[in-house]
């Protein structure tokens, strides 16, 4: 639904959007803060900060932070992605006020008592999944941020993390987004008097773009002695959310490997019962966008998992959906965006999401719209433009010695033996 909203930029650089629920009991506060890792240096504070915001200040130490947080009948969680550090609030209306408060309090005079001494223990080897993204975004990209391994651990020091507080936790570049019955002009003067004196930025934490707009196609194989599975993972071409032709790319994407009686699901689990896990997404964000197939089997399996889904792929470029699969397809779109938006809490995560990226608050409605109007011809034609083994990146990691002509059955085997433990995951 289509809801109004203001947005507006304060002094500080701090962009502010207020969302209207008229009625709603709760506010629901997203505070989102560029936090990519840019410099492998600052691995460690990074990590380290993000556990600990919102944990105390230099007027409130952690139980105090607690009972403020109770009083005001409030939760609060923090998030990390890849470019992004996600801090969230639902509070009671009422609460408003007292939660901005303590939000500015938090963010402008943060205190971190009690800092470990030792650093953390050395992380354990990549495991193959790990590794094969790695490889598969620098051959695909080239090298870049969201492919380079972690450093080795170190001991962060407070003087550290208060200077990596100030670098990184700025209102300059961050945006926060406010879903509440309030009066909207009233919720932006109290943003403008908790928030207003927090200085800052910008961090320029933000993910550099990849070398390449479009992945280096080909076949990659890792050896990964040990492993326990094989794994499958692409990296093709793909049109940003925003950009034209998105929709059409979306729905063949589902047709490919996004639901249960997709392409892909029917082939490589049903058929031949090669994988225990199978999906196509489209991935996205400040770096850039491709579309990605990932699938799991049994060890051995890799170069039958690569060859079938290359079939798929070239199938689907070739011939295309059929009508049946592209409306399928249109349907579950259509009621995953519907999920998507179920709650207050959710809505409000996605709507700062967009936000962040600059997109107005109203398109999710209009890309719900976009998708209704897709026709099978051009489901056809975003398979004939982004489907095309021969432009994407297939590639594999295999800790098993089996030839190619046991794949077959070591793939029947492996499901046999697994599918109690994947239902549970």
């Amino acid at each position: 639904m289509k809801r109004p909203w203001v947005r507006t930029t304060l002094g500080n650089g701090l962009q502010v959007v207020v969302v209207e629920a008229p009625g709603a009991p709760l506010a629901e506060l997203r505070l989102v803060v560029p936090y990519a890792l840019t410099d492998p240096r600052e691995a460690a504070a990074r990590e380290l900060l993000a556990a600990r915001l919102g944990t105390g200040s230099t007027t409130r130490d952690r139980q105090a932070v607690a009972d403020r947080t109770a009083d005001l009948g409030a939760e609060l969680s923090t998030v990390v992605t890849v470019e992004q550090l996600l801090l969230s609030v639902s509070v009671l209306s009422e609460g408003l006020e007292g939660t901005l408060e303590l939000l500015g309090d938090l963010l402008i005079r943060p205190a971190h008592r009690d800092l470990p001494a030792a650093p953390p223990p050395s992380p354990r080897p990549a495991g193959p999944r790990t590794a094969l993204r790695r490889a598969v975004l620098t051959h695909a990209f080239g090298p870049h941020p969201l492919a380079a391994a972690p450093p080795p651990p170190r001991t962060v020091t407070t003087n550290d993390l208060y200077a990596f507080h100030r670098r990184a936790v700025v209102p300059a570049g961050s945006v926060l987004l406010v879903m509440t019955g309030a009066d909207p002009d009233r919720v932006l003067r109290l943003v403008a008097e908790h928030l207003g004196p927090w200085t800052g930025g910008p961090s320029g934490l933000a993910l550099p773009p990849f070398g390449r707009t479009a992945p280096a196609p080909g076949r990659l194989a890792l050896r990964h002695p040990g492993a326990d599975q094989a794994f499958l993972l692409t990296a093709g071409p793909a049109v940003p959310s925003t950009g034209p032709g998105h929709a059409a790319l979306h729905l063949a994407q589902l047709v490919l490997g996004g639901h249960a009686s997709s392409r892909l699901t029917r082939r490589l689990r049903e058929r031949h019962a090669l994988a225990y896990a199978v999906s196509a997404a489209l991935r996205e964000n400040a770096a850039g966008s491709w579309l990605e197939i990932e699938c799991a089997g049994a060890p051995g399996t890799a170069d039958r998992l690569a060859a079938e889904a290359a079939d798929v792929l070239r199938e689907l470029a070739e011939d295309g959906p059929t009508p049946q699969e592209a409306e399928r397809a249109r349907r579950y779109a259509a009621g995953f965006t519907r999920f998507a938006l179920a709650t207050r809490a959710e809505e409000a995560s996605a709507l700062a999401g967009f936000a962040a990226r600059g997109v107005d608050g109203d398109w999710l409605p209009a890309y719900a719209e976009a998708v209704g109007g897709v026709t099978h011809a051009e489901v056809a034609a975003a398979c004939r433009a982004f489907l095309q083994p021969e432009k994407t990146l297939l590639a594999t990691a295999d800790g098993s010695g089996r030839t190619a002509g046991n794949e077959g059955r070591a793939g029947n085997e492996g499901r046999a033996g697994n599918e109690g433990q994947e239902g549970k995951a």
